[in-house]
């Protein structure tokens, strides 16, 4: 429900005492916190603040002796490493020390200080435990907020492992005994709280106007003032007089004491008021945040952000102010070099349009006093749906993964609140594409390649076709269109060819980690792909975006060749939808630069760290064939692989880029050389120790069948039809899986450890058989075999080595575990090139070690039954196969709650009294890829009755769990049996006119 704002907040006959409790979080809640009990204080009650923030944050509202504040931090927020970064597990461990640990003594010393104080009621923004101590006082409470930690945590638990996951469902709970949320504009999700009351913006007041501030600090009408608002700049990062457009000043807020400033930069001191200092402005440059995104609005100040990478209230906030058009992103990359013009002139020429109230402080002080007096202001009628609604996108934020944010699903943004109002995140709609009728096939002519009757390419196509009514309408309403359409509506000409690559996922049937040990794999390409549009054009008629322009012209060195890269899938996350670069940046006194630095370049900018794997083909192709590229380059990707499943996402999106490149230059590469490219684009300019199977899978597979490979380093043995009784699922776990994170890459380092120890081992036995008498050979040699221990002290990889030798010579002779530094000690290193051993880390070697020697004997079984005759003991056979590869890998440490919970469910339904007496229908299940995660694959019988379990599997999952899986079924071509498409737009009826 909502509010509607009267003239004040009438004093009430009541005296009251509140306990208001603050997050220790910046500076933003503080601020905000002022407002609200500026106005409680004006009606006659005594408020005693609870806080970290210094006094001056309230004493400069606020000269009252009813204000009390009791310095106290009750929680952390987000712990940031600088101004733009937080560092997640730190968050969690700090969250941790200050509130978990220490939990029974705060709620002791808060509930005898409340009571000690004679508090009426309690207010929280939005410190949890504040309403658990409330609630043990026998005291009434309430929240007032934009979002809760919980919703904030939520990515982060996911990101640094189960052991934080209490700490979200202790928020949760704590947030529970509030009797409502009082909640403003720009909100997250927050399924929490019973009941809702939306308010207007809370926004400071203004002490004096835009002509008196300038006049006190000497600034005249016609400058151009921007103010710089980070709360604290990024680390290392120094202003300089050349960043600021010719006749620019910049008020620096937050600036340290020792800070040296340019001419045209000026320190404001700590104590500044910035509401004034806003409204003196002509725009801000800063990170968004309630505080700075409220103040912009209500006083319709233009607002040039950058992105914070995992503060997840900012995506809610940055809709709201793109819906008002009162916003312009700039590049981390930008901020840093000083390529600041073209943003700000950008800035300058918006016209914000939000004309909502600004009077949220005072209503929600009228509707505290009312509710602490007694008034119930609280309505059951719609709270059900919307905690649904909440729930909801909370789960799509537990499902987060690396470079790809929280997106806010459009139905959510387009919820109606109570006010009649868009909601705190309002829409963002692409008015011009859904008004766009005609097909693409009446846009664009194909000159080469076939479709293949793929569903997926012709809708990739006709959204093609549709950016030319974006561009249009775009050209005169902004409002409601998303970002990333607009960007992409501007990328291609007309006039030139466009080059459509496409390639797939894949599910790991069998072999899985062991590829980088040299395994048999056999991975299916998957219905869901990559598409990537490229069009190569001459520098002179690229049609650059706006700050790529007034780079280039900084340079003065005319046209020069750029890449341009926009990204579906996006928008209103934390992922930029856009990326651009000189392709002189890859080279470096003539030759291209090193793929250390490029991994460097990458980082950069967490928010695009994602065009590593774009951009990153591009110097691979100069790097490993000598290509130059004279031309500029712009690139659309659109991929269907839903990313952090363990299905490829990324190898998806690599194959498919490189494959659109190579054709838009007339590169001809094999799919499996282009395989191999990929991974270098992986393994060193992205960073992840990945193996060979993913690209190779989305390369050179083909639908429905199994592509067999040996992965020494890529040798393609063929193609395995899968028998038409025999059906093949994956079903999501919604456990996220990165190949980059630490399990992966410390299980891989243990099976190279193991390789060395074993190469080592067998060389001392050669050596020892040298030094026998007269030639002769060691009993143990007699009856191993001189060849094989010669074979075995050069082994290249782990799978050339059979089970039986592994158990007879070395199984016992291996370590269950090693430190880095003893190993490192003793072998000096491990021959690996794609991953570092951590001298202060102890790895496992036994099970990484064992676990690709009998995954290559399970592979090549698995293999060899498919093409057997069909019977029960058949389908038997490989779902054990399927059962031993899954506990082998928990016993390396890449289990999973979710995943083992699915292979628990197939067992059920396998063993099940409803199956015995009758043929089976499940027989086996999985966990895949890196594993510590991700999918599970399920074999079973093709019927019906299969189908109709693994929708029961998907059911009892979700009770469970609370999580509906994924199923991937079907499959698709590789990229190399799409082979490409030319297309060329068709010349328009009006231009033959």
């Amino acid at each position: 429900m909502s509010i509607e704002d009267d003239d004040a907040v009438s004093a009430s006959q009541n005296h009251l005492v509140f306990a208001y409790y603050v997050t220790g979080h910046g500076f933003g809640h503080a601020t905000r916190v002022v407002e609200v009990v500026r106005h409680l204080i004006l009606a006659g009650h005594d408020v005693h603040v609870v806080t970290g923030a210094p006094d001056f944050v309230y004493t400069t509202e606020i000269q009252s002796p009813r204000l009390f504040l009791r310095k106290l931090v009750l929680d952390c927020g987000a712990v940031q490493a600088d101004a733009l970064t937080v560092d997640r597990l730190a968050s969690l461990e700090k969250y941790s020390e200050t509130a978990v640990k220490p939990r029974a003594s705060i709620l002791a010393t808060e509930v005898e200080w409340l009571n000690s104080i004679k508090a009426d009621f309690v207010v929280s923004d939005v410190v949890p435990v504040a309403c658990r101590a409330a609630a043990d006082a026998g005291i009434r409470s309430v929240c007032v907020t934009n979002f809760s930690w919980d919703f904030i945590y939520a990515e982060y638990v996911m990101a640094a492992g189960h052991h934080h996951r209490s700490i979200v469902w202790q928020i949760a709970e704590d947030y529970s005994h509030c009797e409502f949320l009082i909640r403003l504009p720009g909100y997250c999700p927050m399924p929490a709280f019973r009941d809702v009351i939306d308010v207007p913006l809370v926004v400071r007041r203004l002490h004096k106007s835009r002509k008196e501030v300038r006049k006190e600090i000497g600034i005249r009408e016609d400058v151009k003032l921007v103010i710089l608002n980070f709360g604290g700049q990024p680390a290392g990062w120094k202003l300089k007089e050349e960043y600021l457009p010719s006749g620019w000043l910049c008020l620096v807020s937050g600036a340290s004491d020792t800070q040296d400033l340019p001419p045209n930069f000026i320190k404001l001191p700590k104590d500044a008021y910035t509401p004034d200092l806003i409204a003196a402005s002509d725009c801000m440059l800063g990170k968004i945040g309630y505080g700075t995104v409220s103040e912009a609005l209500a006083y319709k100040l233009p607002f040039v952000f950058v992105r914070r990478d995992y503060f997840n209230e900012e995506p809610f906030l940055r809709n709201m102010l793109e819906y008002y058009q009162g916003g312009v992103e700039m590049i981390r990359r930008d901020l840093l070099t000083g390529h600041w013009k073209p943003y700000l002139e950008r800035a300058i020429s918006l016209k914000p349009c939000y004309e909502g109230g600004i009077n949220g402080g005072k209503v929600a002080a009228h509707i505290l006093q009312e509710t602490a007096i007694g008034k119930n202001y609280t309505s059951d009628k719609l709270s059900g749906a919307r905690r649904l609604r909440d729930a909801i996108v909370l789960g799509y934020q537990l499902q987060r993964v690396p470079g790809r944010d929280l997106s806010i699903p459009e139905w959510y943004a387009n919820a109606e609140n109570e006010l009649g109002q868009s909601s705190g995140s309002p829409p963002a709609e692409m008015s011009g594409s859904n008004m766009l009728m005609t097909s693409w096939t009446e846009d664009f002519e194909i000159l080469h390649g076939d479709l293949q009757g793929l569903s997926d390419t012709m809708a990739f196509l006709k959204s093609l076709a549709d950016l030319d009514a974006v561009y249009d309408s775009g050209k005169n309403d902004e409002k409601h269109q998303m970002r990333e359409r607009k960007a992409a509506a501007g990328l291609f000409n007309s006039e030139e060819d466009i080059f459509v690559a496409r390639a797939p996922g894949r599910l790991d049937v069998m072999g899985g980690i062991a590829d980088y040990s040299g395994s048999l794999v056999l991975q299916m390409p998957i219905r869901e792909a990559c598409h990537v549009a490229v069009q190569r054009i001459h520098p002179s008629k690229h049609r650059l975006w706006k700050h790529t322009l007034a780079r280039q012209s900084a340079k003065g060195q005319g046209p020069m060749p750029v890449l341009q890269i926009v990204s579906y899938g996006s928008e209103l996350s934390n992922r930029g939808p856009t990326f651009d670069m000189d392709l002189s940046d890859f080279m470096d006194e003539g030759q291209p630069i090193s793929y250390g630095k490029a991994k460097e370049y990458f980082a950069q900018d967490p928010s695009q760290k994602w065009a590593a794997y774009v951009a990153g083909t591009i110097l691979v192709l100069m790097t490993e064939l000598g290509v130059r590229f004279e031309d500029s380059i712009s690139m659309l990707v659109s991929s269907a692989v839903p990313e952090g499943k363990g299905v490829s996402s990324s190898a998806s999106v690599e194959v498919a880029s490189m494959s659109a490149i190579a054709a838009a230059h007339g590169l001809s590469i094999s799919p499996r050389d282009l395989a191999l490219l990929c991974q270098k684009v992986e393994n060193h300019i992205v960073g992840a120790p990945c193996g060979i199977m993913d690209q190779l899978a989305s390369a050179c597979g083909e639908a429905n069948k199994l592509l067999a490979m040996v992965c020494q380093p890529a040798e393609i043995v063929g193609l395995v039809e899968i028998p038409s009784h025999i059906r093949v699922w994956g079903i999501d776990s919604g456990i996220r899986h990165s190949i980059g994170g630490a399990d992966y890459g410390s299980v891989r380092i243990g099976a190279f450890m193991g390789r060395k120890m074993i190469k080592s081992i067998a060389s001392n036995m050669l050596s020892q058989s040298l030094s026998c008498a007269n030639g002769a050979t060691s009993d143990e040699l007699e009856e191993s075999g001189i060849e094989l221990v010669e074979a075995e002290a050069s082994l290249d990889y782990l799978c050339n080595l059979s089970p039986h030798r592994y158990e007879a010579l070395y199984a016992k002779l291996l370590p269950e575990t090693m430190s880095g530094e003893a190993f490192l000690d003793k072998y000096d290193h491990h021959g690996d090139s794609v991953t570092a051993i951590d001298h202060k880390r102890t790895y496992g070697v036994t099970a990484p070690a064992k676990h690709p020697i009998y995954e290559n004997f399970r592979v090549k079984a698995f293999k060899a039954l498919l093409t057997s005759a069909t019977s029960d003991e058949q389908l038997t056979a490989l779902g054990e196969l399927l059962y031993q590869c899954h506990y082998s890998y928990s016993a390396c440490g890449l289990g999973s709650d979710g995943t083992d919970r699915l292979v628990q469910l197939v067992q059920e339904m396998q063993h099940g009294k409803s199956n015995r007496g009758e043929d089976g229908t499940l027989y086996g299940a999985k966990i895949t890829g890196g594993g510590s995660g991700g999918t599970v694959c399920v074999i079973g019988r093709n019927s019906l009755r299969s189908s109709q379990q693994i929708l029961e599997i998907q059911r009892r999952y979700k009770a469970a769990t609370g999580y509906l899986p994924f199923v991937f079924e079907g499959s698709s071509p590789g990229a190399g049996k799409f082979g490409y498409l030319r297309i060329r737009r068709r010349t328009s009826p009006k231009s033959q006119s």
